[in-house]
C-alpha cells in the first residue's frame, strides 16, 4: 500500500510535506508526494493532506543547505516552482540521495533523481529568463506600472529581483493571471508577493489608457523590414504563447498564427 502525501502548491507547504513524509517512517519506497489538485485518486493508495507548518518547512530548508549546499537549496526552490506534476516527488527523491551523500550528489548526473531535479531547475530557470525579456508594463492612471503574464511555471519570485533592480523608484506590479498572484513593488521599498481576489484581478485587467502603448506599437510595425521577415525564426526566439500579453502583439494587425 502506497501512502500519498499531498499539499498545496506553495513552497513552504511542499517543504512541510517533505518533512511529514520523511518523519512518517513508512519507508521511502512506500510513500509518494503530490501537490494539489492531483486528479483522480489511484486504487491501493491512501492519501494524507499536509497543512503548512512553518517551523518544519524552515527545518527542511536549513537541512538542505547544511547537508548538501546553498546551491542545492536554490535548485530545489526553482524545481518547486515548476509546473511539472511530479516535481514534489522528484525533490523528495533527490533529497533522499542528497542527505546521504552530501554535496557530492550534485555531480551524480547519471542518477535519475539528480538528473530529474536538474531538468526541472533548468526548465523553470529558462522560462524565468524569457519573461525577464518579454514582460511589458503599461501605466495606469495613478502612475502604477502593471504587467500581466501567464507563465507555465510559477516564476514571479524569480523575475522580481531583476525588475526591482531596474525600476527601484517606480511603483509596479507583475500579475500572474493563472495563479491570481502578484508581485507588488512600492517605490523605493521592498517588493512582496500577494494573492489577488477575482474582483481585484478583473479591475487590474482593464486596458490601461497609456499614451506610450500606441507609440510602441507603431514603432514595432514601422521598423520591421518586410523583406527580412522570418516567421519560423521568430517563433523559435519568441514562442507564440509568450505573446498574448506583449504590447507589440496586441491589436497591431500581426497574424500570430504565421
Amino acid at each position: 500500500m502506497i501512502t500519498v502525501f499531498t499539499c498545496r502548491d506553495q513552497f513552504d507547504d511542499m517543504m512541510s510535506c517533505i518533512y511529514e513524509a520523511w518523519a512518517s517512517r513508512l519507508g521511502h519506497s512506500n510513500v509518494r508526494l503530490l501537490t494539489e489538485p492531483f486528479g483522480t485518486p489511484e486504487l491501493f493508495c491512501t492519501y494524507r493532506h499536509v497543512d503548512l507548518q512553518p517551523e518544519r518547512a524552515r527545518s527542511v530548508v536549513r537541512t538542505i543547505r547544511q547537508k548538501i549546499s546553498v546551491h542545492a537549496g536554490r535548485m530545489v526552490y526553482r524545481a518547486a516552482m515548476s509546473c511539472a506534476d511530479d516535481k514534489l516527488d522528484a525533490i523528495y527523491r533527490f533529497l533522499i540521495l542528497g542527505f546521504y551523500q552530501g554535496a557530492s550528489v550534485m555531480d551524480c548526473l547519471q542518477h535519475p533523481a539528480v538528473h530529474r531535479l536538474f531538468e526541472l531547475d533548468r526548465q523553470t530557470a529558462n522560462e524565468a529568463h524569457y519573461f525577464r525579456e518579454f514582460i511589458r508594463f503599461s501605466s495606469l492612471e495613478n502612475r502604477v506600472l502593471v504587467s500581466h503574464i501567464e507563465p507555465k511555471s510559477n516564476v514571479l519570485t524569480l523575475v522580481a529581483p531583476s525588475f526591482a533592480d531596474r525600476l527601484p523608484s517606480e511603483n509596479w506590479m507583475i500579475i500572474d493571471d493563472i495563479r491570481r498572484l502578484a508581485i507588488v513593488h512600492p517605490a523605493d521599498r521592498d517588493y512582496y508577493l500577494t494573492p489577488l481576489t477575482p474582483e481585484e484581478l478583473r479591475r487590474l485587467s482593464r486596458e490601461p489608457d497609456d499614451q506610450f502603448v500606441g507609440l510602441w506599437k507603431e514603432f514595432f510595425v514601422s521598423t520591421a523590414i518586410l523583406q527580412k521577415k522570418n516567421y519560423r525564426c521568430q517563433r523559435t526566439m519568441l514562442p507564440l504563447w509568450y505573446r498574448k500579453n506583449m504590447t507589440e502583439f496586441r491589436e497591431t494587425g500581426i497574424d500570430l498564427s504565421l
